[in-house]
């Protein structure tokens, strides 16, 4: 078991930067598939990107070039630095953790879930 905080979520303009952090608490971070997924109104829940065991990494199309997901395991964080937001990236965010090997960007396969911390871009 695991819980997971996030935080680092705030107001930016497009083009400017955001950089969201999650902390695993009870279990190592590197134990787990670590995904940030993101949602809005009206719309499903996003596997924006993640982090294997392996530090093998995978991002949405949408976001390729723009955020970079890390681990940390002397402070067992996992980050995601969002560069050149846009509107379209206003969303509410979360951080997961899966300990078995299903499709990173399906939430139902991730058992742990962070409370969700958002993020608003104006044009």
């Amino acid at each position: 078991q695991v819980q997971l905080v996030e935080s680092g979520g705030g107001s930016v303009q497009a083009g400017g930067s955001l950089r969201l952090s999650c902390v695993a608490a009870g279990n190592r971070a590197s134990r787990f598939c670590m995904g940030w997924f993101r949602q809005t109104l009206g719309k499903e829940r996003e596997g924006v990107a993640a982090i294997y065991p392996s530090e093998t990494i995978r991002y949405a199309d949408s976001v390729k070039g723009r955020f970079t997901i890390s681990r940390d395991d002397n402070e067992n964080t996992v980050t995601l630095q969002m560069n050149n937001l846009q509107p379209e990236d206003a969303a509410m965010y979360y951080c997961a953790a899966q300990p078995g090997s299903g499709s990173w960007t399906n939430p139902a396969d991730y058992n742990y879930w962070g409370q969700g911390t958002r993020d608003t871009v104006s044009s």
